[in-house]
């Protein structure tokens, strides 16, 4: 039997890793020095990242190091502050709403055009930082540079009419999990600028502070109300959630830190929108477009599942068990990954990678429990994957890879069997009867994506009516989507106001008179209206 310890070691990597090195001009010495001269008011002259507090780059704090999950290299550190200094940065970030909420549309358009402008000359650095700072290889990192761009712009070009007899709430405090910086994070704020709100946004603790820190400070210079904060969660709790002068709270995360900042925020009558995991299931019932669903498991795997809207539970009727394995066995096997910043040699492209390390060594143990206790359960291993053919430097640190690996028929005592793994850790379930098939895709009370693969649309329809899933996939994946498309969750991934297009601008601005919001709120409590 594997154990925690045993599964997926740490090992040196093949001899032909010698034939590689790391993609000139992206060594992190070049990116942080890339980093500095773009953005030198937020940063130290050594290279640490300072806090933006009431205007002004500075309050290095106690710093605490911001380790690459790419190889263990300790790229800066990220400037923690205790719990006054944080109600001071929230104070002044309230004071700062009233003048700018005050400006015409006309001019916060005219400053976030600006902003975005300068974002786009920098994306290439942006998208090495996120390389460095989380891992993602360089096309889903562009792709988070660019989604952010894309989509505050489509809001600068369609607000106007949102915002008809709306006005802004006042000071949104945003905490976010690391692994979409810029497409979600650094996204959001600039729409809550847009809006006439102020902003404040606290750095991820496990990865992507920089690359927020360097796009808030390119916001700042085109004068948009944005501060930014570094801390615990714990410490900083009380400043950013429950403070009199936050008006609004945007939150992505775990489910129990998600319910935790729920259950602060019942009695203050806050808005709130609360992004929490649940498990997303693919279930596959009468059904034989093969290919088609061996491409959507492909991408599933894109920056290794480390998403809100992966897909890590399968659940496949039992009958065509056997057609699937060889479909899915045939795409896990192919999946290419290891560290994203390397070319061979002579400076030649290599393949592109799938995907690239989890966030980090602790991330991996994590994995490899959920492994160990569901085999000592009963679950069948069928299929674990190695580092040994992955994309390394010789004797480069890999403690933050992990092979994908997948499980049959997992015991209901095992945690992986209630809980996303948050990782390539996939779990297979078998079914004989369509009411089992829905039983097991709602496993987690409430997910934020879905998706069946069937031949039959009645079938589809039916499921799409009983899974509790914010979207609903036939034959397709969901994404989180951005610009008009709406995003929420059902149960228990999701508290407070839905987002998307005119329920984002809806759920940062006050209307006149009752202000139903739709979304997840307490059973028995008014709609949060704001203040």
């Amino acid at each position: 039997m594997a154990t925690a310890s045993s599964m997926q070691p740490t090992i040196e990597p093949k001899p032909v890793a010698a034939t590689l090195r790391i993609k000139p001009g992206f060594e992190w010495s070049a990116v942080l020095r890339a980093a500095m001269a773009a953005t030198p008011e937020a940063f130290t002259n050594d290279g640490l990242l300072l806090n933006l507090i009431d205007g002004s780059w500075g309050t290095p704090g106690n710093g605490r190091a911001a380790v690459s999950p790419v190889d263990g290299t300790v790229m800066s550190k990220l400037p923690f502050i205790d719990l006054a200094t944080g109600q001071r940065a929230v104070k002044a970030a309230h004071a700062e709403q009233r003048p700018w909420g005050a400006l015409p549309l006309s001019q916060r358009r005219d400053k976030l055009t600006a902003t975005l402008a300068d974002m786009q000359s920098h994306r290439d650095l942006l998208a090495s930082l996120l390389m460095w700072e989380i891992g993602k290889p360089l096309a889903a990192a562009q792709a988070d540079v660019d989604r952010c761009i894309e989509g505050v712009r489509w809001y600068v070009d369609n607000i106007e009419p949102m915002l008809h007899g709306r006005k802004p709430l006042g000071l949104i405090s945003n905490i976010a999990s690391w692994n979409y910086p810029l497409s979600v994070l650094v996204h959001v704020v600039l729409i809550q600028a847009l809006a006439g709100n102020s902003v404040i946004a606290k750095a991820p603790t496990d990865g992507g502070g920089l690359s927020v820190g360097v796009s808030l400070a390119l916001a700042r210079r085109h004068g948009l109300p944005v501060s930014f904060v570094s801390g615990s969660g714990g410490t900083l709790s009380d400043a950013l959630v429950r403070n009199e002068y936050v008006d609004c709270l945007s939150f992505v995360g775990g489910r129990s830190n998600g319910r935790d900042v729920a259950s602060s925020l019942v009695d203050t009558h806050k808005r709130y929108m609360i992004e929490m995991e649940g498990v997303n299931a693919y279930a596959v019932w009468e059904f034989s477009q093969w290919d088609l669903l061996a491409k959507q498991i492909r991408k599933g795997f894109e920056y290794a599942k480390q998403r809100c809207t992966a897909y890590p539970r399968f659940v496949v009727q039992r009958r065509l068990l056997p057609a699937f394995l060889d479909m899915y066995l045939g795409v896990v096997k192919s999946l290419r990954f290891g560290n994203p910043l390397l070319v061979s040699a002579d400076n030649d492209p290599l393949p592109a990678l799938d995907f690239g390390p989890l966030i980090n060594a602790k991330k991996v143990e994590e994995l490899k429990s959920l492994w160990s206790e569901a085999l000592a359960g009963g679950a069948l291993p069928i299929y674990q994957g190695s580092l040994a053919g992955a994309q390394f430097l010789p004797g480069q640190d890999t403690s933050s890879y992990f092979a994908p690996a997948a499980l049959l028929n997992m015991p209901r005592s095992c945690k992986l069997y209630y809980n996303e793994p948050f990782g390539p850790l996939d779990a297979i379930i078998t079914v004989d009867r369509f009411e089992e098939l829905v039983t097991e895709m709602n496993v987690s009370n409430g997910n934020l994506v879905s998706s069946i693969a069937t031949d039959d649309t009645t079938i589809a329809a039916r499921a799409k009516q009983e899974v509790r899933s914010f979207k609903f996939g036939h034959n397709v994946i969901r994404s989180r989507g951005d610009k008009e498309e709406h995003f929420g969750g059902l149960g228990q991934s999701w508290k407070g106001c839905f987002v998307g297009g005119e329920l984002l601008v809806r759920a940062i601005t006050q209307g006149t008179g009752d202000d139903e919001l739709p979304g997840v709120f307490p059973e028995g409590t008014r709609l949060p209206k704001g203040r």
